[in-house]
Protein backbone atom coordinates (compact mmCIF):
# COMPACT_ATOMS: atom_id res chain seq x y z
CA UNK A 1 0.00 0.00 0.00
CA UNK A 2 1.73 3.71 -0.98
CA UNK A 3 0.12 6.58 0.66
CA UNK A 4 1.61 10.01 0.35
CA UNK A 5 1.55 12.18 3.68
CA UNK A 6 -1.99 13.58 2.46
CA UNK A 7 -3.33 10.25 2.20
CA UNK A 8 -2.21 9.21 5.59
CA UNK A 9 -4.03 12.69 7.14
CA UNK A 10 -6.95 11.89 5.98
CA UNK A 11 -6.88 8.34 6.72
CA UNK A 12 -5.91 9.40 10.25
CA UNK A 13 -9.02 11.93 10.12
CA UNK A 14 -11.20 9.26 9.16
CA UNK A 15 -10.35 6.78 12.38
CA UNK A 16 -10.58 9.70 14.44
CA UNK A 17 -6.88 10.00 14.94
CA UNK A 18 -4.63 13.16 15.49
CA UNK A 19 -2.10 13.51 12.69
CA UNK A 20 1.11 14.87 14.88
CA UNK A 21 4.37 15.38 12.17
CA UNK A 22 5.36 12.15 13.97
CA UNK A 23 2.86 10.21 13.95
CA UNK A 24 2.19 10.89 10.18
CA UNK A 25 5.76 9.91 9.90
CA UNK A 26 5.67 6.45 12.00
CA UNK A 27 3.25 4.94 9.65
CA UNK A 28 4.62 6.54 6.46
CA UNK A 29 7.32 4.55 6.66
CA UNK A 30 5.66 1.23 7.69
CA UNK A 31 3.02 0.88 5.58
CA UNK A 32 5.89 1.98 2.50
CA UNK A 33 8.05 -1.11 4.49
CA UNK A 34 8.24 -5.01 3.57
CA UNK A 35 10.44 -5.37 6.87
CA UNK A 36 8.11 -5.77 9.50
CA UNK A 37 9.84 -3.62 11.65
CA UNK A 38 10.77 -3.20 14.89
CA UNK A 39 9.68 0.05 17.24
CA UNK A 40 13.31 0.48 17.32
CA UNK A 41 13.73 -0.15 13.71
CA UNK A 42 11.07 2.67 12.90
CA UNK A 43 12.53 5.24 15.44
CA UNK A 44 15.88 4.94 13.50
CA UNK A 45 13.95 5.82 10.58
CA UNK A 46 12.48 8.72 11.30
CA UNK A 47 14.79 10.07 14.66
CA UNK A 48 17.02 11.83 11.89
CA UNK A 49 14.17 14.08 10.62
CA UNK A 50 12.22 14.48 13.94
CA UNK A 51 15.14 15.04 16.53
CA UNK A 52 12.69 15.09 19.47
CA UNK A 53 10.94 12.07 18.72
CA UNK A 54 11.31 9.74 21.40
CA UNK A 55 11.35 5.70 21.70
CA UNK A 56 8.05 5.94 23.88
CA UNK A 57 6.23 7.97 21.49
CA UNK A 58 7.07 5.29 18.75
CA UNK A 59 5.59 2.77 20.85
CA UNK A 60 2.36 4.71 22.01
CA UNK A 61 2.03 5.43 18.38
CA UNK A 62 2.41 1.98 17.51
CA UNK A 63 -0.06 0.88 20.22
CA UNK A 64 -3.05 3.67 18.88
CA UNK A 65 -2.79 2.76 15.27
CA UNK A 66 -3.13 -0.44 16.03
CA UNK A 67 -6.42 -0.15 18.58
CA UNK A 68 -7.57 1.98 15.54
CA UNK A 69 -7.19 -1.17 13.12
CA UNK A 70 -4.37 0.74 11.04
CA UNK A 71 -1.44 -1.67 11.88
CA UNK A 72 -1.11 -5.34 13.28
CA UNK A 73 1.58 -6.72 15.52
CA UNK A 74 3.15 -9.50 13.79
CA UNK A 75 4.73 -12.10 16.91
CA UNK A 76 6.41 -14.68 15.10
CA UNK A 77 8.43 -16.02 18.05
CA UNK A 78 11.53 -13.08 17.96
CA UNK A 79 11.96 -11.46 21.01
CA UNK A 80 10.86 -8.43 20.01
CA UNK A 81 7.54 -7.67 18.67
CA UNK A 82 7.38 -6.24 14.87
CA UNK A 83 4.61 -4.48 13.09
CA UNK A 84 3.03 -4.57 9.71
CA UNK A 85 0.51 -1.87 8.14
CA UNK A 86 -0.29 -4.52 5.39
CA UNK A 87 -4.07 -5.29 6.76
CA UNK A 88 -4.72 -7.70 3.82
CA UNK A 89 -4.98 -11.61 4.40
CA UNK A 90 -1.71 -12.83 4.52
CA UNK A 91 0.82 -15.36 5.66
CA UNK A 92 4.79 -15.04 6.07
CA UNK A 93 8.23 -16.89 5.76
CA UNK A 94 10.49 -16.27 8.63
CA UNK A 95 14.02 -16.89 8.04
CA UNK A 96 15.55 -18.41 11.66
CA UNK A 97 19.09 -17.41 10.70
CA UNK A 98 18.43 -13.49 9.96
CA UNK A 99 15.37 -12.79 11.11
CA UNK A 100 13.68 -11.54 7.85
CA UNK A 101 9.71 -11.89 7.62
CA UNK A 102 8.16 -12.03 4.24
CA UNK A 103 4.85 -11.69 3.07
CA UNK A 104 2.94 -14.81 1.55
CA UNK A 105 0.07 -13.54 -0.30
CA UNK A 106 -1.49 -17.02 -1.56
CA UNK A 107 -5.38 -17.51 -1.88
CA UNK A 108 -5.16 -20.96 -0.93
CA UNK A 109 -3.79 -20.71 2.26
CA UNK A 110 -7.19 -18.33 3.39
CA UNK A 111 -9.21 -21.38 2.80
CA UNK A 112 -8.01 -23.86 5.18
CA UNK A 113 -10.42 -26.29 6.92
CA UNK A 114 -10.51 -25.85 10.36
CA UNK A 115 -8.63 -28.54 12.23
CA UNK A 116 -10.08 -31.68 13.69
CA UNK A 117 -10.36 -32.09 17.43
CA UNK A 118 -11.40 -28.56 18.33
CA UNK A 119 -14.16 -28.18 20.94
CA UNK A 120 -17.41 -28.06 19.10
CA UNK A 121 -18.04 -25.07 20.51
CA UNK A 122 -14.96 -23.45 19.58
CA UNK A 123 -15.30 -20.11 16.56
CA UNK A 124 -12.18 -19.44 15.21
CA UNK A 125 -11.75 -15.34 14.17
CA UNK A 126 -8.45 -15.75 12.33
CA UNK A 127 -5.31 -17.61 11.94
CA UNK A 128 -1.81 -17.03 10.45
CA UNK A 129 0.64 -19.47 8.70
CA UNK A 130 4.22 -19.15 9.18
CA UNK A 131 6.44 -21.16 7.45
CA UNK A 132 10.21 -21.00 9.00
CA UNK A 133 13.53 -21.97 7.24
CA UNK A 134 16.88 -20.09 6.12
CA UNK A 135 16.98 -17.39 3.17
CA UNK A 136 19.24 -17.94 0.69
CA UNK A 137 22.47 -15.80 2.30
CA UNK A 138 22.06 -17.87 5.69
CA UNK A 139 22.18 -20.59 3.94
CA UNK A 140 25.51 -20.04 2.26
CA UNK A 141 28.21 -21.90 4.25
CA UNK A 142 30.87 -19.93 5.68
CA UNK A 143 34.45 -20.11 4.99
CA UNK A 144 36.40 -19.95 8.10
CA UNK A 145 33.03 -21.44 10.20
CA UNK A 146 30.62 -24.27 10.25
CA UNK A 147 27.80 -22.46 11.46
CA UNK A 148 25.65 -19.81 10.15
CA UNK A 149 26.71 -16.14 10.37
CA UNK A 150 24.02 -16.06 14.02
CA UNK A 151 25.58 -19.43 14.93
CA UNK A 152 21.90 -20.93 15.06
CA UNK A 153 22.52 -23.98 13.23
CA UNK A 154 25.18 -25.81 11.01
CA UNK A 155 25.80 -24.75 8.18
CA UNK A 156 25.51 -27.67 4.93
CA UNK A 157 28.16 -29.20 3.31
Amino acid sequence: MKLSLEDIQHKFREYGLKSTPQRTAIYHVLIHSTAHPTAEDLFAQVSPAHPMLSLNTVYYTLSVLGTAGLVREVNVGHDRARYDANLTPHHHVICQGCQNIIDVMDPRLDCLASPSGLPHDFEITSYQVAFRGYCGTCRQPQASTTTSPTGNYPASS
